[in-house]
């Protein structure tokens, strides 16, 4: 929303952002005040002290962050991995997909594979190592815990996190704008769903 001349997009991640930007556009606006890079990062600092300042008014009050429910399936045949996340967290797999679906997430960035959402907000009981050796192909819509984190594969890919569901909605579609289903800074939380609701919703 800033505007700043020449930034043409910006790439979230956990604690950093990519700037990407147009180094003709931003040389023409610097050289009415000196070099391109201080120019761009000065106007960078500001745009962020100013949204940190904006944040800690509204951060109570904000209403505009959507909330996505994802239906999920936690069947066997789509959690490989759901037992030994349950013996690391030493509770029940039941345990494990209570706490899972009863969580409120926030997407901290998209990555490794278009549209691919990095969940915050794990519970410590759930994180999990991830696995020693990583799988050659994982199906899309698969739900997997690394580390402190849970995501969800958007498309088939090879993958190391510790597979505990799945969901029937495609979360990357190239035809669609935004082709992502969830985008940074969107609030998630998970769905319990049978196999016969999954097949239902799959269709």
């Amino acid at each position: 929303n800033a505007a700043i001349p020449g930034v043409i997009e910006l790439a979230p991640a956990y604690t950093s952002v990519a700037v990407f930007f147009d180094p003709v556009a931003v040389t023409k606006e610097s050289a009415k005040g000196g070099d391109a890079f201080d120019w761009l990062a000065e106007r960078i600092r500001a745009v962020v002290a100013a949204g940190a300042d904006r944040g800690r008014r509204v951060r109570t009050t904000r209403s505009d962050v959507r909330l996505a429910e994802i239906p999920v399936c936690y069947d066997p045949e789509f959690a490989p991995d759901l037992d030994e996340v349950a013996r690391h967290a030493q509770i029940s797999t039941k345990e494990v997909v209570d706490l899972h679906s009863t969580t409120e997430y926030r997407v901290a960035c998209i990555g490794f594979v278009p549209g691919f959402p990095f969940l915050a907000g794990l519970p410590k009981k759930l994180a999990t190592p991830r696995r020693d050796v990583p799988r050659k192909e994982i199906p899309a819509g698969s739900v997997g815990v690394g580390g402190a984190q849970t995501g969800i594969y958007p498309l088939r890919s090879p993958g190391g996190w510790n597979l505990i569901g799945r969901t029937p909605l495609r979360l990357f579609d190239p035809t669609k704008n935004p082709p992502a289903l969830l985008q940074a800074g969107d609030r998630v939380r998970f769905r319990a769903i049978t196999r016969q609701e999954f097949e239902a919703l799959k269709r």
